[in-house]
């Protein structure tokens, strides 16, 4: 019988990066961090990246933080998917 590989576990706290999908607006940024920042702590989050998709429609927004856990992990994913803004969360 072959051994099922197991998918790699987090050890937190760790540094996790999220990359947050969604249609190009003025603002889209402000919203993916501000969202962000309420489920770290103060001064946690590192924007590391904005780009604009080719066609300019969309923008990705990659920011890294200090996870603490899988629930918060999980709540931050449902916030930003909340906004109904966000398109998708990596």
């Amino acid at each position: 019988m072959a051994d099922t590989p197991q998918a790699p576990t987090i050890e937190f706290p760790c540094r996790y990066p999220i990359k947050v999908i969604g249609t190009a607006t003025d603002d889209f940024t402000d919203l993916v961090v501000t969202v962000v920042e309420q489920h770290t702590s103060a001064g946690d989050v590192e924007l590391v990246d904005v780009r604009d998709s080719k066609n300019g429609r969309f923008v990705s927004v990659r920011i890294r933080i200090t996870a603490t856990g899988e629930e918060q992990l999980q709540a931050l994913h449902l916030a930003l998917k909340s906004t109904g803004r966000v398109h998708m969360v990596l």
